[in-house]
C-alpha cells in the first residue's frame, strides 16, 4: 500500500477555513488515485494553551492523567474538523484518535514515551479509506489511559506512523517552508538550510527552534526515516524546504523565550540536578554561580522536581539564545524577549556577514559537536567554561 504521511501543525489552523484549505491539498493529492494518505493534526492555534488554563482553573492540582485526557481533545476536535472537511468533497475519511492509532506508551504523564506501535488499525482504517485523519501528540498506557506526548509532539505522532507503515518519508508542514539558520520572523537574512542532520535538527529543538520535536527528530533518525519539512501557503501552493537525513550541518541560532532557571544551592546540587534531568531526557545548561537553566519540555521538568521533591529554587523565566556551530556550542540568558532578538541577530550578523554570498558551514561529522566545548553565558557577566 501506497501511503503519504502528512502532519498539519497549530499555525495551519488559525481559523475553522483552514481546514477545507488542507482539504484541498489532500484532494489534490489523491487525484491520480494512486496513494492513501494519513494527515496527522495538531490542535488549533492556541487551543492547548486554553484548555490546559480552564483545567487549572477548575483545580490548579489537577492530577496529570488528568490534564493529559483534557489536552488531548483539542487535537481531537482538529481531526474531527478536518475529517468533515475531507468529507465535503467527496472522499472517504475517517478520523483517529489515541485510543485507536495503536501507539502505545508509558504512563510518564505530560511527557509520554512511545514503547511501541501497532499499525494493524490503521491499515485497516486506510483499506476502507481514502484519508485518515490521525490525532496528534497521543497514545495510551498499559492501563488504556490517553497519554499527552508532550507541547508540539504532533510531529512524533507523524513520525511513529510513518515508520509503522513502513513510509521511509513523512512531510511535516509549518507556517515556514523548513528549518533556517534563524528564526526568519525575527532575524533578517534567516537562510533556508536545504538538507540538515538529524542530529544536528535535535540539538537545534532542544534549544528552542519550533519547526520539529526533537523527540521526533530521535525517533525519525533511529527508524530511518527522512523528514520532508514543507509549508502550505494560503492560495493552496506547497513551499519545500528542508529534507532532515543523516547528513548536513550548519551554523544556527535559536531561541528560547520562556527558559526556566532555577537556582541551586551549591555546584554538587547542580550537577545532581543536572544528572537526574539528562537522564530524562530534558535539556538543562549551567549558568553563573549555582544556576540552571532548563530549555526544553519546562512543565514537565518542574513537575518532576516537584514529585522528587527536589528543594531547588525556581527563580523565574529567561530568554535563552543558542549559537550552534560546527565545534562551538554557545548559551546566552537574557532578561527579556526582545534582549534576545537583538543578541540572536547580532550572533547571526557574525556568522553570516553577508547572508547572499557566504556558504553554509560545510558537513561536518556528527561527532565535532562531541568534542566541542560547552559555554555558557548570561546578561552581563563573563563567559563560564563548563
Amino acid at each position: 500500500m501506497n501511503v503519504a504521511v502528512l502532519k498539519f501543525g497549530g499555525s495551519s489552523f488559525q481559523r475553522p477555513e483552514d481546514y477545507g484549505r488542507v482539504a484541498r491539498h489532500l484532494a489534490e493529492r489523491l487525484a491520480d488515485g494512486q496513494i492513501k494518505i494519513v494527515a496527522v493534526v495538531s490542535a488549533m492555534s492556541g487551543t492547548t494553551d486554553k484548555l490546559r488554563s480552564v483545567m487549572l482553573d477548575v483545580n490548579d492540582q489537577a492530577r496529570p492523567s488528568n490534564l493529559d485526557a483534557a489536552l488531548a481533545t483539542g487535537e481531537m476536535l482538529s481531526a474531527c474538523l478536518l475529517e468533515a472537511a475531507v468529507s465535503r468533497l467527496g472522499f472517504a475519511v475517517m478520523s483517529c484518535n489515541g485510543y485507536s492509532l495503536g501507539i502505545r506508551t508509558d504512563s510518564d504523564f505530560g511527557r509520554a514515551s512511545v514503547e511501541s506501535a501497532d499499525p494493524g488499525h490503521l491499515i485497516a482504517a486506510l483499506q476502507d479509506n481514502d484519508v485518515v485523519v490521525a490525532a496528534g501528540g497521543q497514545g495510551v498506557d498499559h492501563s488504556g489511559r490517553i497519554t499527552f506526548l508532550g507541547r508540539n509532539s504532533s510531529d512524533l505522532t507523524a513520525i511513529v506512523i510513518a515508520s509503522m507503515l513502513g513510509e521511509h518519508v513523512c512531510e511535516i508542514y509549518s507556517d515556514v517552508p523548513g528549518i533556517y539558520t534563524a528564526d526568519p520572523n525575527l532575524v533578517a537574512g534567516a537562510r533556508l538550510i536545504p538538507e540538515i542532520a538529524y542530529g544536528t535538527a535535535a540539538k537545534m529543538s532542544r534549544h528552542g527552534a519550533k519547526v520539529l520535536h526533537h523527540r521526533a527528530v530521535d525517533y525519525a533518525e533511529q527508524h530511518a526515516v527522512t523528514i520532508a519539512c514543507k509549508s502550505l501557503m494560503n492560495d493552496g501552493t506547497v513551499m519545500a524546504g528542508t529534507f532532515v537525513t543523516d547528513q548536513g550541518d550548519a551554523s544556527t541560532v535559536t531561541l528560547a523565550r520562556d527558559s526556566a532557571l532555577l537556582s541551586c544551592r551549591s555546584l554538587e546540587e547542580r550537577k545532581r540536578l543536572r544528572d537526574f534531568l539528562d537522564q530524562r531526557e530534558i535539556n538543562a545548561v549551567c549558568t553563573d554561580g549555582t544556576g540552571l537553566c532548563i530549555l526544553c519540555d519546562i512543565d514537565f521538568a518542574l513537575r518532576l522536581l516537584a514529585v522528587v521533591g527536589d528543594r531547588s529554587l525556581f527563580v523565574g523565566s529567561r530568554s535563552a539564545v543558542t549559537e550552534l556551530g560546527c565545534t562551538t556550542l554557545r548559551v546566552h540568558l537574557e532578561e527579556n524577549f526582545e534582549a534576545a532578538i537583538a543578541r540572536a541577530r547580532q550572533i547571526h550578523e557574525r556568522m553570516y556577514p553577508d547572508s547572499n554570498t557566504k556558504p553554509l558551514c560545510p558537513s561536518a561529522p556528527m561527532h565535532c559537536a562531541t568534542h566541542s566545548s560547552l559555554l555558557i553565558h548570561t546578561n552581563n557577566a563573563p563567559e563560564n567554561r563548563q
